[in-house]
């Protein structure tokens, strides 16, 4: 069984949800498809979708919601 991680196309802060008071994109054991959304990136207040390349199922979130990340960090983790 190979993992797979989605990363982070842009540096900023990440977040897992659209807004406070909405539910996240997913949570771990959701099917995530390629082109799904998976969470947000805001960079100086816009905000930037992060979609997923891959197909499989999230294991587990690598970064924290509202954490900084950077390009090409692992941001989720995916096991097929």
């Amino acid at each position: 069984m190979a993992n797979k991680v989605v990363k982070s196309p842009y540096p900023g802060t990440f977040y897992r949800r659209p807004s406070p008071e909405a539910d996240t994109y997913l949570t771990e054991g959701d099917r995530v498809s390629p082109g799904d959304v998976v969470g947000l990136i805001e960079i100086m207040k816009t905000f930037y979708e992060v979609k997923s390349d891959e197909e499989g199922t999230a294991e587990r979130f690598l970064v924290d919601n509202e954490a900084l990340v950077e390009v090409g960090q692992e941001i989720l983790l995916l096991r097929d």
